[in-house]
């Protein structure tokens, strides 16, 4: 049954309700080289909310914080209707130690700067968003907690960071009294599933709702890169990170032709495989163009065959390496159930 923009989701272990797509706004302003002026970023703005959409995602330094002003502006009518999350971590201000990272000065001073840039008293949804591997967990959850308290963040998540911390942290808060994580947010893709190793079951088990960014794995899973690459910084971008690899495009090559089989896009057809994921909650999606949102928007309506998912995940299979490839294999099943039948639900 087909997707739409309303028909709202759980986030992890909480009541928060969201669409099954959020609306990314790295777009939103062109400090960057790229992205969309004010007038069409609010194009984009208002085509996903007229559609059902309430999930926006944004950080403290997308397009050098002018994705946070402009949602800012366009949400003055609408807050409280809608699903902000934003970041914290990233390097705010080069030559101050202090404007980056995961401690408590960071969080603090960067949580009162978003807040004023995106003109609103509280932020439902606050990642950290890059690990920094010096900051104590319990430093974290603590300032975490206290932003809850204060009223100032309504639910806490994270983003790039080992699975094992995060998991570590779930059990100090849980032990601790302090706010849950309800939310994680890591690269997830047909090119790039090594998401499926640990980080998604342990947000399953944790209980957090996984939202995929780059689900098009930098737009090569449009289909554009085949053949010769475009000509264009972008594509140069993507092949300097190695991502037209004979792999990666052989990939490309099969979600087109299931596209071509089903009558969507392959960018659709990407999109919606990462909905097949039962740990995923809502992949999100960028664009620069009203037609481009709404072109990512068809993603809802795909509804694959299982032969199509099978293929999909033969082209794209990966090793999921030690301890998993080991206690998935005959030898380990036959040593400890050797005849015994056990079906295992959960």
């Amino acid at each position: 049954m087909a997707l739409t923009l309303d028909t709202y989701r759980l986030l992890g272990r909480s009541g928060l309700r969201v669409s099954p797509l959020a609306l990314g706004t790295a777009t939103f302003g062109t400090e960057w080289g790229w992205g969309a002026e004010k007038a069409e970023a609010r194009k984009l703005f208002d085509t996903y909310v007229e559609r059902g959409g309430n999930f926006i995602d944004t950080a403290n330094t997308y397009t050098d914080g002018s994705s946070e002003r402009q949602l800012g502006e366009f949400t003055r009518d609408s807050r409280e209707s809608l699903v902000l999350a934003t970041k914290y971590t990233t390097l705010r201000r080069p030559g101050d130690p202090n404007s980056t990272g995961s401690h408590r000065k960071s969080l603090f001073a960067s949580v009162e700067a978003s807040l004023k840039r995106l003109n609103t008293d509280y932020l439902d949804l606050l990642y950290l968003h890059v690990w920094d591997f010096t900051t104590p967990a319990e430093e974290i959850l603590r300032g975490l907690d206290d932003l809850v308290r204060q009223g100032k963040v309504l639910y806490v998540a994270m983003s790039n960071a080992p699975a094992w911390e995060i998991s570590r942290m779930q059990a100090i808060a849980d032990l601790r009294g302090w706010s849950p994580l309800v939310g994680l947010q890591v690269e997830y893709n047909l090119i790039n599933r090594a998401a499926e190793r640990d980080l998604i079951p342990m947000a399953r088990a944790m209980g957090l709702g996984v939202t995929p960014y780059s689900p098009l794995a930098g737009g090569v899973l449009t289909g554009k890169y085949r053949g010769a690459a475009p000509a264009g910084a972008r594509s140069s971008f993507n092949a300097g990170l190695g991502m037209l690899s004979e792999r990666n495009l052989a990939i490309a090559d099969v979600v087109t032709e299931v596209a071509a089989e089903l009558g969507h896009t392959p960018a659709q057809v990407g999109l919606a495989w990462t909905l097949q994921n039962p740990g995923v909650t809502a992949p999100i999606i960028g664009a620069r163009t009203p037609g481009q949102l709404e072109g990512n928007l068809g993603a809802l309506a795909v509804e694959f065959t299982e032969a199509q998912l099978v293929r999909l995940g033969e082209a794209s299979a990966i090793d999921l390496g030690y301890p998993h490839d080991l206690l998935a294999g005959d030898h380990i099943r036959a040593v400890t159930l050797g005849e015994l039948k056990l079906e295992a639900r959960r």
